[in-house]
This record gives structure tokens, sequence and C-alpha cells, in this order.
């Protein structure tokens, strides 16, 4: 599957340290492979999945063929809106 990032995900990984960063990347990484790999849920009454990545969550949704990630946040502020 090909990953791709939201306009306001994309704007909050560039934003990220780099140690952080290196694993969130290659966190999505594992999005990408058949079957999907890492530590995802998906989220109650929902079509949203989440990927744990450390003390980061990755928020997205499958569509077609495409994994669309809408948000990258902190554990605290992923859930919030």
């Amino acid at each position: 599957m090909r990953v791709k990032l939201t306009k306001s995900a994309a704007k909050y990984f560039k934003g990220i340290n780099e140690p952080f960063k290196g694993r969130i990347r290659k966190g999505l990484e594992g999005l990408a492979l058949n079957p999907p790999q890492g530590d995802i849920k998906k989220l109650a009454n929902s079509e949203i999945y989440r990927l744990r990545i450390g003390g980061y969550r990755a928020l997205y949704v499958i569509e077609n063929t495409s994994i669309i990630v809408y948000k990258i946040a902190p554990r605290g502020e992923a859930y919030k809106d």
C-alpha cells in the first residue's frame, strides 16, 4: 500500500526533532508493507486506525489502495478533535 500524509500531518512531521522523526518515518514505512506492521489498532465505532510510535500516534484511514495519515501527534493530543 502507499502511505500519503495530509498537509497538516506533513507540516507537523517536518517540525519534529530528528531522533523522533526517524522513528516516525520507520513506523510509517511499516504501514506500507503488506500486511501493515506496527502497533496498530482500529478505534472503536470508527473507520480510523492508529499507529503507536513510542509517545506519538499516527491516525489514518484506508482508502482503496492508499493509507491516508491525517494526524501525527503526541499521545495526549492525538485523540482530541
